[in-house]
């Protein structure tokens, strides 16, 4: 088994429903609450979500662990850095 497949997030938000940028902005606010290091899980809606958060969160010098697609929403795990 990968390390990604077992990696346990440190918190979780679900942003399903939420428009860009209200989601990145979102994300951005739970990442600044956490220490480096950390894993947030993050679940984005497909389309515009899901190309724009996690390269804001790219840009933004966080490392993106895994992305993957579960049942129609999308599930990101972002490292803070």
């Amino acid at each position: 088994m990968a390390d990604d497949e077992k990696t346990v997030p440190d918190d979780s938000i679900d942003l399903r429903g939420v428009l860009c940028p209200i989601n990145f902005v979102k994300t951005k606010l739970k990442l600044e609450m956490m220490d480096a290091g950390q894993i947030l899980e993050v679940i984005l809606d497909d389309g515009e979500p899901i190309r724009s958060v996690p390269r804001s969160l790219k840009e933004e010098g966080h490392k993106i662990i895994k992305v993957e697609n579960k049942e129609g929403a999308y599930r990101l795990l972002v490292k803070k850095t």
